[in-house]
């Protein structure tokens, strides 16, 4: 999986969609994520039906990951997970993601939300193993939902995908995902945009001429963590892909990552059983 991908959350127009895909091959991304509750699945795979051959490129060269919802966890994870092969329309997806470890509908403290999260484990890996899916994960996953999964699944998940930045530096999830062998993948690398404004990541960003997006990002690529950032204007989406031709000093990694207090800009899953 590479270190750099597009994400798409609120890219829902097909021109937005079309438009922040053109840009990200121009500029060399060659990952991109969706999921199924961004709604976008089809105009993604689409506008990648279209561009790949503008690029001189293949749908091997590109990898994709798109997330069951969390509607359709338990009993409904085939159908969600059929429907969104479907709507890509890409022959496979390269890697498919539990989005969220709970049910829609379902409080956080209900004992049906380990049930519905291994069926849904088990359905994708049913449809792992017929090739549809090249490589299975999850999303959000605390570690006892992620200890909860390695002492039940048959095909361990490739990836987690979580919010990772200077302020969460999630480090419990970090050693899990080590012991494990399993990818760790951040979004929300920005903080939704907050952290972009922070003295001490604008203060990094001028000392090495660059912007504070690019500090962020480099911050975790550094550390071998694949980020995705999203964005739908083609500047920005080049700007956010210059990221390996420069290095953080060991000050400007440790000065960033002082800056962690455990906070979530994004959904909080720590109350999910």
């Amino acid at each position: 999986m590479p270190l750099l991908g597009l994400g798409t959350y609120k890219l829902c127009s097909p021109e937005d969609v079309y438009r922040a895909v053109d840009a990200s091959l121009a500029c060399g991304y060659r990952a991109f994520d969706s999921a199924a509750v961004y709604q976008n699945e089809a105009e993604f795979g689409r506008a990648l039906r279209e561009l790949l051959p503008k690029y001189g490129l293949t749908r091997e060269d590109v990898f994709i990951t798109s997330k069951l919802g969390s509607k359709d966890q338990g009993e409904k994870a085939m159908e969600g997970a059929l429907h969104s092969l479907s709507q890509l329309d890409l022959g496979y997806i390269d890697l498919y993601l539990i989005h969220w470890p709970g049910t829609e509908g379902l409080v956080v403290t209900d004992q049906r939300n380990p049930g519905n999260r291994a069926q849904s484990w088990a359905t994708l890996e049913e449809l792992h193993a017929q090739g549809k899916l090249k490589a299975i994960g999850v999303s959000n996953y605390t570690p006892a939902h992620m200890r909860e999964l390695m002492q039940s699944c048959k095909v361990p998940p490739a990836v987690l995908q979580v919010e990772f930045h200077p302020e969460l530096c999630q480090a419990e999830l970090r050693s899990v995902c080590e012991e494990y062998g399993v990818c760790f993948q951040a979004y929300s690398s920005l903080g939704k945009g907050k952290l972009v404004t922070d003295p001490v990541v604008m203060e990094v960003a001028k000392n090495c001429e660059r912007t504070p997006a690019q500090v962020l990002l480099r911050w975790a690529v550094q550390q071998g963590v694949p980020v995705i950032p999203k964005s739908s204007n083609p500047d920005r989406i080049k700007d956010n892909a210059k990221l390996f031709d420069f290095t953080l000093s060991d000050t400007h990694m440790n000065r960033l990552s002082a800056l962690d207090c455990g906070h979530k800009y994004c959904r909080d899953s720590s109350e999910i059983v």
